[in-house]
């Protein structure tokens, strides 16, 4: 119950930030978008809070919020080193990528987390996550491999956001 009134609290915020129901004139609301956002944001709660967070208290820590505000530029900065080398790859008269599909091992328990990091992987050009198992292992195809071992692979390619992961979702 409250991962769904969680869920729906999150969306009202961001319907409301979204369409920003005041306006300016004369301090007018706009009530019909109030209404309709709060029925969406119930609609969502019903069909999605099961599934949004264990336990949702957590997204309230400071702490967490700290992480994830630093996890955006890192992010960021490899998406677009990334971009640099797949278009490398790309206008390289040889073409020299050796596509392939890796198995790498996570650190992350927390479902959330691993459902973060192959998004995060998925979003970064040049790897595509495949599968992702409940026990923190990720199939990716990667579309230069540099290795094959298992830990080093994991390393190349989520090492970099697995720390923030980390402290963003894992309880410690």
């Amino acid at each position: 119950m409250k991962s769904k009134i969680a869920v729906f609290f999150l969306s009202f915020i961001v319907w409301f930030l979204l369409i920003w129901p005041v306006c300016g004139h004369y301090g007018a609301v706009d009530f019909q978008g109030i209404t309709a956002g709060f029925f969406a944001s119930l609609i969502s709660a019903l069909i999605f809070g099961k599934g949004f967070a264990e336990k949702p208290r957590k997204i309230l820590e400071p702490r967490r919020w700290f992480y994830f505000l630093l996890f955006i530029p890192v992010f960021a900065y490899y998406c677009i080193k990334a971009n640099i080398q797949v278009a490398y790859l790309v206008v390289h008269p040889q073409l020299p990528i050796k596509p392939g599909i890796v198995r790498m091992r996570t650190k992350l328990k927390n479902r959330v987390a691993i459902v973060v990091l192959s998004n995060c992987i998925t979003l970064t050009p040049g790897t595509l996550t495949v599968e992702a198992t409940e026990k923190g292992v990720l199939y990716v195809h990667w579309l230069a491999i540099t290795a094959i071992d298992e830990g080093e692979a994991g390393r190349i390619i989520a090492g970099k956001f697995e720390y923030f992961l980390h402290k963003i979702f894992e309880d410690d």
